[in-house]
């Protein structure tokens, strides 16, 4: 098979049946992931939902194939919900994000997380999903999207403050220690049910961008390189394990991605020195849908390293079709730094980062990512 210039991010949109199984869940805390046996029918229309999206993706070129991400509520947390020792709740406030006109969206409120027992990424449910993956696959690769374990790490110890005498872990040691040997313990069954490329999805690089006014990690820090050395160092301790049992390890970082809007700036420029050159990632999945990203030069930091570059250059956020010759002027200034033949095009994000979807419909979705294959098609010809 020729190999695709043309990536998808991971996430689809929902279809209405499964979303109104997805918007019950939103707002219940008496009900335990993956929630089936507190929802009748909703696992056996997943499965049904997850077995279409992987045929539709197939019938339209897509060669790396996953479920949509249409076995999860949001992008990040059902993976910790999944592991043993996680207890989710319904939280007094979601997460903030920036709305259309600038003043604050809040989101969703089912976020909350406790920590009940030591963390273990044995049985987890992704391997069930993605097994079904595998199954309507055919001959196309499938890759599962995962949270990445320093973003991971910083919201629960961080954020949620889940480490502290009298909780289970009761240092940021401790909780490190536990969330890293889950991440490894999940990552062998993986590799065992037949897994072979991961991908670890991030949205704090940018927050290290002390010029960022939306850093909250810069608030009272005097320098931020100590931080940033340990997220990495986080993120390499799972990247060099999974390289060891021979799997292939992609990221794709983020800004944010929830109903078509975003939660923070920041430039590749800023961080490009430790967050691209220092972390060791097959294939770094980028945004560059508009002026928050910065200059594209900052893909400099990547040009001597033997890893491939996914340009996040269409946008998953619009009903629009993208400006195509915007994103030429743009692969033809990234190809004269990083060669084309380790470059590819995406959009910037996927569709449905949470199962409430970005603001477009189905056909929208699938008329957009025709445009992305149409111009990598011509780009790479």
């Amino acid at each position: 098979m020729t190999q695709s210039r043309f990536q998808l991010v991971g996430s689809l949109l929902r279809p209405s049946d499964l979303r109104q199984y997805k918007d019950e869940i939103e707002h219940r805390d008496d009900i335990s992931y993956p929630f089936y046996d507190d929802l009748a029918g909703y696992q056996e229309l997943e499965a049904e939902k997850i077995k279409a999206i992987v045929k539709d993706q197939v019938e339209n070129g897509i060669e790396t194939v996953t479920d949509g991400e249409y076995g999860r509520s949001m992008w990040h947390l059902d993976f910790v919900w999944g592991l043993e020792g996680i207890e989710r709740y319904i939280a007094d406030q979601g997460y903030t994000f920036k709305d259309h006109d600038g003043s604050q969206f809040e989101t969703r409120k089912d976020i909350g997380i406790r920590i009940t027992a030591p963390l273990s990424g044995k049985n987890h449910h992704f391997l069930n999903i993605y097994k079904q993956v595998q199954e309507h696959a055919g001959d196309h690769a499938s890759k599962l999207t995962v949270w990445g374990p320093a973003h991971a790490f910083t919201e629960l110890s961080v954020f949620d403050g889940l480490a502290e005498p009298g909780q289970v872990y009761e240092t940021d040691q401790a909780l490190k220690e536990g969330l890293i040997n889950a991440y490894k313990e999940f990552l062998t069954e993986y590799k065992a049910a037949g897994g072979k490329i991961i991908q670890f999805d991030d949205c704090l690089w940018e927050l290290f961008d002390e010029s960022n006014p939306d850093s909250f990690f810069a608030a009272g820090n005097d320098d931020l390189t100590d931080l940033a050395d340990q997220f990495i160092a986080i993120n390499n301790e799972v990247v060099d394990f999974a390289h060891d049992l021979g799997l292939t390890v992609w990221t794709h970082n983020c800004r944010g991605n929830y109903e078509s809007r975003h939660a923070s700036g920041g430039t590749y420029e800023a961080i490009a020195e430790k967050f691209l050159a220092e972390q060791h990632y097959d294939r770094f999945f980028l945004e560059w849908d508009d002026e928050r990203a910065g200059d594209i030069k900052a893909l400099e930091a990547l040009k001597d390293k033997d890893t491939e570059v996914v340009l996040g250059l269409l946008s998953s956020k619009t009903t629009d079709l993208d400006d195509e010759d915007r994103v030429y002027q743009l692969l033809e200034e990234a190809s004269q730094i990083i060669p084309k033949d380790r470059l590819f095009l995406s959009h910037q994000c996927g569709f449905a980062s949470c199962d409430s979807g970005n603001e477009l419909a189905i056909p929208q979705q699938w008329a957009k990512i025709k445009q992305g294959q149409d111009i990598a098609a011509r780009f790479w010809s």
